[in-house]
């Protein structure tokens, strides 16, 4: 495959080492930049093919597997999708955004792993509550959620995008689905999500949860954030619902853009010299306005690692009847009240990665990029390269 003009790998040798020199890194971002740095890289080792009809060869190597890396989200993202795949149902499918409000940002940022925690809990709630009134759906949903941090721009703005079907299980254990076109109402699932939301922050504060550090420092006191709060607690908070999915099918390509995305992908990216990094976005508040952002290097670097997730935090999380528990028997149960069959099964995954992702994409990694007939196979294994970062003496 050609190599792209520019990646977040060129920006990261061109100006990680001044950015690491100019500020203390924690390892929750020393680690995904010097992922980034060597991946696809000699200090990584790999392999070299030659196709067994023209003869050409090419060197690959081996992939960082960081889950911030946009080069390394393609398989995980397929893995996830096949499953998925065997879990769909013949049903509307809805897609529904939780936002936090700008105010809370800053807080969510020095304290990733509760606050974000929180959002999941509290549009979790939310969602299972509203659907279980009588008044609305009276039924048991299952639903998954998926943690972005980010805006076309890179700053800061953690949201969930919830993936919901158009219906669930009444307790008489039946099938009860929405009405056509329309899930639940916006404007009460904003009003549960808020007062939700600020309860659970609140008693993460009573039980010493939260940090606080710069300017943030006198919300240590409690009137001091009980203040902070109040304003909240009459804010109109953001939920959206959007039109629903045409099919089963239709989910599974949109999931695809969705569930391994990263803060910003190699395509985004237009130029990168010694003071600036350029980058494409789209401007949501002037139709979707396709612009062109420059920022120093510095402040691209600072913007992007906001977004970094602390270890082992799980952004792609699953609730009600599709909850790790429940999912096998909760399926068999709405396929059998749905009157609708298993789900064809894709082929068991390959132990090789080469075969899964074709299985996965239709894509084969072992055509010959030349001849287009022939078939790419390994003919030498390459180890790991030393490789001296100027990350490492900066």
């Amino acid at each position: 495959m050609p190599r792209l003009t520019l990646e977040l790998a060129d920006i990261v040798r061109q100006h990680g080492p001044a950015y690491q020199q100019a500020h203390q890194l924690p390892l929750e971002h020393l680690r995904p930049l010097r992922a980034i740095e060597l991946c696809r890289t000699a200090a990584l080792g790999g392999h070299v093919e030659q196709c067994d009809q023209c003869q050409q060869t090419r060197i690959a190597y081996n992939s960082c597997r960081n889950r911030h890396c946009p080069k390394c989200q393609s398989l995980d993202c397929a893995k996830w999708l096949q499953q998925r795949q065997a879990e769909l149902l013949p049903v509307e499918y809805f897609h529904v955004v939780f936002t936090l409000p700008e105010q809370l940002a800053p807080l969510a940022l020095q304290n990733k792993t509760t606050v974000y925690g929180i959002l999941f809990r509290a549009a979790a709630e939310t969602l299972l509550t509203i659907a279980r009134d009588p008044k609305h759906l009276g039924a048991e949903i299952g639903f998954f959620a998926i943690l972005h941090t980010w805006g076309q721009n890179l700053l800061h703005h953690p949201h969930l995008h919830c993936v919901v079907p158009g219906g669930g299980i009444s307790p008489d254990d039946e099938w009860v689905t929405c009405r056509p076109g329309f899930f639940l109402p916006v404007r009460v699932l904003s009003r549960l999500f808020s007062r939700l939301f600020l309860d659970m922050l609140e008693k993460a504060f009573q039980q010493g949860l939260l940090q606080f550090h710069g300017e943030w420092l006198s919300l240590r006191q409690e009137q001091a954030f009980a203040t902070y709060l109040a304003p909240l607690r009459d804010l109109d908070w953001v939920v959206y619902a959007k039109p629903p999915f045409g099919g089963p099918q239709q989910v599974l390509e949109y999931l695809g853009r969705y569930t391994h995305r990263v803060a910003i992908s190699n395509e985004r990216l237009v130029a990168c010299n010694e003071t600036s990094v350029s980058f494409r976005w789209k401007d949501y508040r002037h139709n979707n306005r396709q612009r062109v952002m420059s920022l120093e290097g510095d402040e691209f670097l600072r913007r992007f690692l906001l977004h970094t997730l602390p270890p082992g935090f799980q952004r792609i999380r699953h609730y009600g009847l599709f909850s790790n528990r429940n999912r096998q028997d909760a399926l068999a149960r709405c396929r059998r009240l749905l009157a609708t069959p298993v789900s064809d099964l894709l082929p068991c995954p390959a132990q090789d990665f080469r075969d899964l992702y074709q299985q996965l994409t239709s894509v084969s990694l072992r055509s010959c990029p030349h001849c287009g007939t022939g078939q790419m196979r390994v003919t030498e294994i390459l180890p790991p390269q030393r490789y001296h970062s100027p990350m490492d003496s900066s």
